[in-house]
């Protein structure tokens, strides 16, 4: 049975870079743990976090509730983006 916090890892409505965590493990895995062989996609989950970070800190200081969008919300919001 899974921890609390990694179910909540796993949950797509609380952590918005879950497809680029399995992507990264992934490369891991498959590169021996070499992690120069990696750093494409520790740079697309790095962005990642921080992009849903600063809206995150943006709908606190709006008070808009819940703070990280759903995952069907941030779907919504990257369509809109293009």
């Amino acid at each position: 049975r899974m921890s609390r916090h990694a179910q909540q890892l796993r949950d797509h409505d609380i952590n918005p870079c879950v497809a680029e965590t399995d992507a990264s493990t992934k490369c891991m895995d498959d590169n021996n743990y070499n992690k120069d062989m990696c750093t494409a996609y520790f740079l697309k989950y790095k962005s990642c976090r921080k992009f849903w970070y600063d809206i995150m800190m943006q709908r606190r200081r709006n008070g808009v509730k819940p703070e990280m969008p759903s995952a069907e919300e941030r779907k919504k919001m990257l369509e809109s983006m293009g």
